[in-house]
């Protein structure tokens, strides 16, 4: 048992890392049986990996039509997105945590940057440093869900490292007050376009049946 429920850990972490990196598209279905050739295993726990996905919401259980990645309506992904910002924001009122005030710096944001990546990361380093282990746990959530959307979506809007320089820069000197005006105005012009996102990734979503 305690082989399986570290293959099924290692499966886990492998499919997450897999979900933010864009190799799999929001409404792609996650074949249990080519994971389990994959990484050379018995299906038990690759059933075990993704069903603890399903439970954080980074995989969908249709049933009969299989495991797939979230393909969200305009009133979920706004949710998500409000939810996010809400999340950043209160990160930004409780603060950073003194041990957390020398931590490492992130890597400068340029145009050679994965935009992705580093806002997971620029995100991620906000909630975490505020010491509250609930919030960081809700960030990383939420920020998983949102990679697949970040990375499929990439195109839609232009200045992206601009953007995300500016909140980099924010949040490296510590000047709260513009940080939270940016993010603010970050998530409200991805709520404009969710007609505009959603249409994309369902024409997307067609060609992965």
């Amino acid at each position: 048992m305690d082989a399986i429920h570290s293959k099924s850990a290692f499966v886990y972490e492998q499919v997450r890392r897999a979900l933010r990196s864009g190799r799999y598209a929001p409404g792609q279905r996650i074949d249990p049986t080519g994971l389990a050739t994959e990484f050379k295993t018995s299906p038990t726990p690759v059933r075990f990996a993704l069903y603890r996905l399903v439970g954080e919401a980074l995989v969908v259980d249709h049933a009969r039509g299989g495991l797939h990645v979230p393909l969200l309506t305009e009133v979920g992904m706004r949710d998500l997105y409000d939810w996010m910002e809400r999340l950043l924001l209160m990160a930004c009122d409780i603060g950073a945590a003194p041990a957390a005030r020398k931590a490492e710096r992130l890597e400068p944001v340029s145009a050679d940057s994965d935009l992705v990546k580093s806002t997971w990361q620029l995100f991620d380093a906000i909630a975490r440093a505020t010491a509250h282990r609930s919030l960081h746990h809700a960030v990383k959530q939420a920020n998983d869900r949102l990679a697949p959307i970040r990375r499929a979506k990439q195109g839609l809007l232009g200045h992206g490292f601009e953007e995300l320089s500016e909140l980099d820069r924010y949040w490296q000197t510590r000047d709260i007050p513009s940080l939270k005006s940016a993010l603010r105005d970050y998530h409200e012009r991805r709520k404009k376009i969710v007609p505009r996102i959603v249409a994309l990734l369902n024409d997307r979503s067609d060609y992965l049946h």
